[in-house]
This record gives structure tokens, C-alpha cells and sequence, in this order.
């Protein structure tokens, strides 16, 4: 959410210095300087790649896994974006190649290593802790998320567990994305002194820097789409009742949802096709027999051919760098046979309040919840806020839990306030917001910048993106799909393009994602990359 084996903990511990050294980019210049990439020949490499070369037996499943660790114990260190690897991931992968040369392949992710953030559940040697301290020592859970049972059916390696903003961002009005008191700071790797944005900032970072060949991020405002495009990566946030909500620790069950982090298209596709499903633990999940069984049946490369697109002109004019940009994205829809409609939004400064009260109420129910199911040490939001305050100097050594004591003090989902702005929300949102637009003006979609350049991180004053721009709000709180996808650069740092639309109309958003994506080719690789020679 945003507001606006050395064991990975004991390099944790080694490194929490680090996290306040915002030179550090310079620094680790200088110290890598002899170094070379790890396993360079893992750069970029895609789903469809690494099974040609499986296949081929060029390498195995159990090699691609060796490289990567490999990879993460080089690279991380200076990013901070997993917090931990699967101690049996090695065995996971040898079992996989045993059943590759058998002949019996699970699925698409058969052998491909995908990295999870830490609030999604794993019963295995692994922890899931939210990035809080108080879930360090809670019980594994009971079972796997129902996600992580579709990637298991599908044959991926579980790789490990990534750093988030701590409680998914939902602790403190002053926070700084991506630090967790399990994790500490994760950075940006285009520029290290750069924030990695949103909650899921440590899949972000880590697929952008290809520590993994895809990710799983959460999102209930921004949380997928703002790490995604900030770190120059492709990101899918599904419609609300696609992807099972069952073990993922929660905010809010009207708005969260998990999804796609990849460096294409084509790999959110694949990955997409996998996390969707029906699951008994999930009511919502049953709206999943309307997705589609395979969307790579999507990935055209005329799909912007014919399309008729609304510009959501609201997110123009706050920069111009960022609009130029934008523009020149537009011109390519253009050249690819879109046709391209201005529109505006005018319940968009109209629904903030009500969807934070709905956040606040949501919080408490879900959050509480998921506690006891867990039995987690902790039962309640009181107790987590007690223990942030007897372990202030690991908790809270930069930032408060304003939000955690507002929450604290709802009522149940009952209150009257709750239901009024959960009705406020979602009519500004979608019949007044976003169905409205699209009926009017006969759109396919619509499109809009999913970032400016990214603040630098400040652990003294939080996040302070200035006059940042953020189009995510408008399908979050509907509950409506958005993908973003590279769109170039400004001062070396990444800036997406989202397309989003209606409930349930990822066929459309990734025909015109893929199509746009191949036209431009505008992702590369971060630069400190180059600082091993």
C-alpha cells in the first residue's frame, strides 16, 4: 500500500548500517570495481528462454538456481531487496529436473525461480513476517497461500522472500517505502540512493536487477504498479477476485490483491495464467471462472491496431519532462494503428478520504483475523503496537505507527461509517469513475503515466516525492485491473506507462501492453549493473 547461507539475517545485521548511507552509489563503484557480474549470461533472461535451455539441457533447473543465489549474494548486498532464500530450494529444483527427464512437466513454471514478498504465506523452512519483527518467531503457517500452491502446481522454485515496506506500508503516515524492521532499506537499483517505491519494493528492485526470473508483488494502492515502474519493470495488478487473497497477510480485502512482477509482458502473461483460480477459501475467487485459461493468447503485436484509448489528461501538467515523454509514448500508440481520446476524471479528488477510512476499518477486521488463524503471538493491532513501542529501537528507529493507532480505534465492519464510505469509494471509482469514462467516450482502455522520477530515500522525513505522480488510485479502489510497463527514461531513472480499464479486461490491457511494449523496446538493464567490469 502506499500512503501516499551466511542466513540472510545476519547479513541483515552485518549491513543495517548501510541503510542510512545515501552515497552509497558512489561507493560501491569504487568497491566493485574488480569485480565481474555473477552469472551475466542470467541477464534478461525470460520464462520462455530458461525452458529452451532446460529443455535443450543446456542447463537444469538445479544450475539456474546455483546461478542465481550466486547473483543474489554478489549483487544484493548493495540493493537489500530479500530478506531470505529457501533453505531446500536446491532440492526443490534437483526433484524438478528428476521429473523433467522423467517426462512429466507441471506446468509453464516448470524449474523457474520466482521470488514471493514476505507477506504471502509459505509452509516450508521460510518465514513470513510482513517485514515486523513481532512475526518473526510465529507459527508457520498452516498452509501455503493458495498462489504459492498454483506456482508449486506449476512447477516453480520458491527462490526465497523479499524485503516490503513494512505491514505492506500501512503503519505510519511518514514512512519510507521499502524499509521493514526485518529488512531494513531496500534501494533502487538505477540509482542506489533512490527510493524502490510502494510495498512491494523488494520484488521491484530484485526482478529489475534480475536476482530471480519473475516475482510476486501485492497491491492494494500502488503497491504493484509504483515498484514495478519506478524499478523499470513490467507489473500486473489483476482484477479484484482473480488471484486468491488466502494467505496474504492483509490491509484491505476490497482492494488487495496480488500479481505479476516481470521484466516483459510476455512473462506477466505466463505468470498471470498460473496465479489465477478458483479457491473455496476465497468466495471472491469464483468471479475467476470469467478470466481467460491462457492470456498468452493475448500477446499480439498489432494489439494496439484498431484499439480506441482514453488519455487521462488529469495525471498531465505536473511534469513536463514526464509529459514529453508521455507524449511520445502516445505518438507510438499512434503509430501502431491506436486511436486516442482525452479524457478526464472529475470524481478523482473526490475519494481519497472515503477509501482511507474504508483502509482503517479493513485493517483492523483482516488484519486481526488473519492473526489468529495464524496464532501468531500477536492477536490484535493493540498488541502489535505495544510491541512496535517495547522494541522502539528496532521498530521505530525513523518512523512512528500514526496509522497503526488510528486503525486501532475502528469498530467493527458493521459501523455505519465503514459501509458509507465503502459505498462512496466504489461508486467514485467505478460507475462515476472509470465505467463512466469508458462508456462515454467508447474506450478499450485507458492510459496515463504510472510515475515521475522517484524521490530519493529519506529515512527523516519518509517518503517526499514532491510533485510525484501516481495514477494508480483509480483502478485500486475500483478493484479494476492495471498493467504498467517501461516507457523510458528521464536522468537515468525509469518511468512507466499504465493502461487500465474495466473489471476483468486483462485480455485487452495486456494485447495493448505487449503491443506497445514490442514497438518500443524501452527497458533496459539498471546501470549499476555496469559497475562490475
Amino acid at each position: 500500500m502506499k500512503i501516499k547461507k551466511q542466513t540472510r539475517r545476519e547479513f541483515l545485521q552485518a549491513s543495517a548500517a548501510a541503510s542510512v548511507a545515501l552515497t552509497f552509489s558512489n561507493n560501491a563503484k569504487a568497491q566493485n570495481k574488480n569485480l565481474s557480474e555473477p552469472n551475466a549470461e542470467l541477464r534478461e533472461m525470460t520464462i520462455g528462454e530458461l525452458q529452451a535451455k532446460m529443455k535443450s539441457g543446456e542447463l537444469s533447473a538445479e544450475k539456474i538456481v546455483e546461478k542465481y543465489i550466486e547473483r543474489i549474494r554478489q549483487i544484493d548486498p548493495q540493493i537489500r531487496s530479500i530478506v531470505e532464500l529457501n533453505p531446500d530450494v536446491e532440492r526443490i529444483a534437483v526433484e524438478l529436473d528428476r521429473e523433467r527427464k522423467a517426462g512429466r512437466l507441471r506446468g509453464a513454471l516448470h524449474g523457474i525461480p520466482v521470488l514471493l514478498k514476505d507477506n504471502i504465506d509459505t509452509i516450508d523452512k521460510m518465514k513470513t513476517t510482513a517485514g515486523s519483527l513481532a512475526l518473526m518467531d510465529a507459527p508457520t503457517p498452516k498452509q501455503d497461500a493458495f498462489l504459492v500452491s498454483q506456482l508449486r502446481k506449476s512447477g516453480a522454485v520458491i527462490l526465497g522472500k523479499t524485503n516490503l515496506s513494512e505491514w505492506a506500508n500501512f503503519r505510519s503516515t511518514k514512512s519510507s517505502s521499502g524499509w521493514s524492521g526485518r529488512g531494513g532499506q531496500t534501494k533502487n537499483p538505477y540509482i542506489i540512493d533512490r527510493n524502490p517505491c510502494g510495498s512491494s519494493a523488494g520484488t521491484g528492485a530484485s526482478v529489475a536487477a534480475n536476482l530471480a526470473a519473475i516475482g510476486i508483488g501485492t497491491e492494494t494502492d500502488g503497491s504493484i504498479v509504483c515498484p514495478s515502474s519506478v524499478c523499470g519493470i513490467v507489473g500486473l495488478k489483476p482484477t479484484l477476485g482473480l488471484v486468491s487473497r488466502s494467505g496474504v497477510i492483509p490491509i484491505a480485502h476490497s482492494q488487495d490483491t496480488a500479481g505479476p512482477m516481470t521484466r516483459t509482458v510476455e512473462d506477466a502473461a505466463i505468470l498471470l495464467s498460473v496465479l489465477v483460480g478458483f479457491d473455496r477459501n476465497d468466495s471472491i475467487t469464483s468471479q475467476a471462472n470469467k478470466a481467460a485459461k491462457d492470456y498468452t493468447r493475448f500477446l499480439q503485436k498489432d494489439g494496439l491496431r484498431r484499439m480506441r484509448i482514453g488519455v487521462a489528461r488529469d495525471y498531465w501538467g505536473k511534469n513536463a519532462e514526464v509529459d514529453k515523454l508521455m507524449n511520445d509514448a502516445l505518438d507510438a500508440m499512434k503509430n501502431q494503428g491506436a486511436t486516442l481520446v482525452d479524457v478526464k476524471f472529475p470524481t478523482l479528488s473526490k475519494f481519497g478520504d472515503a477509501e482511507f477510512e474504508v483502509l482503517l476499518y479493513e485493517f483492523k477486521a483482516d488484519l486481526e483475523k488473519y492473526l489468529v488463524q495464524r496464532n501468531a503471538p500477536y492477536k490484535t493491532l493493540a498488541d502489535l503496537i505495544k510491541f512496535n513501542e517495547e522494541n522502539a529501537e528496532r521498530e521505530m528507529p525513523y518512523f512512528k505507527q500514526e496509522i497503526f493507532e488510528s486503525a486501532a480505534k475502528k469498530g467493527n465492519l458493521q459501523t455505519r461509517a465503514y459501509r458509507l464510505a465503502l459505498q462512496k469509494s466504489k461508486a467514485l471509482t467505478q460507475a462515476q469513475g472509470i465505467d463512466h469514462a469508458m462508456t462515454q467516450n467508447k474506450l478499450d482502455a485507458i492510459v496515463a503515466p504510472s510515475n515521475a522520477p522517484v524521490w530519493t530515500i529519506d529515512l527523516i522525513n519518509g517518503d517526499c516525492g514532491g510533485n510525484y505522480i501516481s495514477s494508480s488510485s483509480l483502478a485500486a479502489v475500483a478493484g479494476y485491473p492495471n498493467i504498467t510497463a517501461p516507457a523510458g527514461f528521464l536522468k537515468e531513472l525509469p518511468i512507466g506507462i499504465s493502461f487500465f480499464g474495466r473489471a476483468f479486461s486483462e485480455p485487452t490491457l495486456i494485447k495493448i501492453a505487449y503491443a506497445f511494449e514490442q514497438a518500443t523496446k524501452a527497458r533496459r538493464m539498471p546501470k549499476f549493473l555496469s559497475t562490475f567490469v
